[in-house]
């Protein structure tokens, strides 16, 4: 078990607990943390889960799936270099503390 930070649009930080295997969305919808709209369930389809990840952990990441990238092209905020759905994020001990912020739109 390790923690996940969730940065809303105006700075404020909701720190929650997450499982190995979980994915960050599954994280956000379990803990109620607002601007997680996940309209597909994490199926990939979309863009609704969409997340900033802190530059210092986005690094630790997998690169980002063709259908991710291309899903992320329709985001209602405008991606950058460390955007991601939060559904293809996947927990486990090495991103204990990741902190990630949720745009202003979904």
């Amino acid at each position: 078990m390790g923690r996940v930070v969730f940065v809303q649009p105006d700075g404020s930080k909701q720190e929650v607990e997450a499982v190995d295997g979980q994915s960050v969305m599954q994280v956000a919808r379990a803990n109620l943390v607002p601007g997680i709209v996940a309209e597909c369930g994490g199926e990939l389809s979309c863009a609704t889960c969409h997340v900033f990840v802190d530059e210092q952990w986005a690094g630790l990441l997998p690169d980002q799936s063709d259908d991710e990238a291309d899903m992320l092209e329709v985001a209602a905020e405008e991606p950058t270099e460390c955007s991601r759905l939060s559904c293809q994020v996947h927990f486990d001990a090495s991103l204990d503390g990741i902190v990630v912020t949720i745009p202003k739109t979904q």
